[in-house]
């Protein structure tokens, strides 16, 4: 009975979507232009919020682990403290891209 009832609503759920495009056919040319560039226009703005987004939490866990990593080796060996600076660094750099990424979305 439950199989009986999912195999129902699934075939609902894709009848409606053959369906779905049917009005959007008579909608006119210069209307559907209009609203592409409009499209365009918020999937630029999704796109620079996730090279943004993205970027800054892959530069936080690098930094976590990196950071994680000097610190232990410091303790250690005080005079490797610059070198593992540098790493750290370069983790942190991965979210600049990210937002280089973004401020060249916007420019274009």
């Amino acid at each position: 009975m439950k199989k009986n009832f999912l195999v129902m609503i699934i075939g609902i759920i894709f009848g409606m979507a053959l369906l779905l495009p049917i009005p959007i056919m008579a909608i006119p040319l210069s209307i559907l232009q209009e609203s592409a560039a409009s499209i365009a226009e918020g999937y630029k703005y999704i796109a620079m919020a996730l090279s943004t987004g993205i970027s800054s939490l892959a530069a936080g866990y690098a930094v976590a682990k990196t950071g994680t990593a000097a610190i232990a080796s410091f303790s250690e060996k005080p005079e490797l403290f610059g070198k593992t600076i540098i790493f750290v660094g370069l983790a942190e750099g991965i979210a600049i891209y990210g937002l280089l990424i973004s401020f060249i979305l916007w420019i274009i």
